[in-house]
């Protein structure tokens, strides 16, 4: 089949639909996917670098500004003191722009960092389903650089919560 004929190109998205619907998540003992992104500053952030040691918490949201979202991201700005005191890093990743997540970030005073998987390589790299801009609502929580727990229907406002609660186990 010619590459560039109309039939190939819709088969070849519809493969890639169906790929990032069916998506496996990255299994416990994993480490953390070597992927780099940009955060709410435009500035890199290298995933595996940044959670290599110590506790590193990644969640994925489908939109910012959303009610579910802002609740999720409002219950770790809420509990961040709690998080920190046990040396957690928070990372929030949605298919966002650079430019929303900004304004996300600055609207609820968020203290950690969001990233803009416009793209969506990072949900990629997670094995977090995602289709037409929206990835779906996971959580990952790293020691050392690898997962000891996932949350593959995180919850919104007791996102907080449940991450504590699996620290003190």
């Amino acid at each position: 089949m010619n590459p560039l004929h109309p039939i190939s190109t819709v088969a070849a998205s519809l493969v890639l639909a169906v790929s990032a619907i069916a998506a496996e998540p990255i299994d416990l003992g994993a480490p953390l996917p070597p992927v780099t992104a940009k955060d709410q500053d435009d500035k890199d952030v290298k995933l595996a670098e940044a959670g290599a040691e110590g506790w590193t918490f990644v969640y994925f949201y489908p939109k910012a500004d959303t009610p579910g979202c802002t609740k999720q991201a409002c219950s770790l700005r809420d509990s961040y003191a709690a998080l920190t005191e046990k040396k957690v890093k928070v990372y929030g990743v949605s298919m966002d722009t650079v430019e929303a997540q900004k304004a996300f970030k600055d609207k609820y005073k968020l203290p950690f960092t969001l990233i803009s998987d416009k793209d969506g390589k990072v949900a990629d790299a997670f094995g977090v389903p995602h289709e037409t801009g929206v990835a779906k609502r996971q959580a990952f929580l790293f020691k050392e650089g690898k997962l000891v727990w996932r949350d593959l229907t995180a919850s919104t406002d007791e996102q907080a919560a449940d991450v504590l609660k699996e620290l003190d186990k």
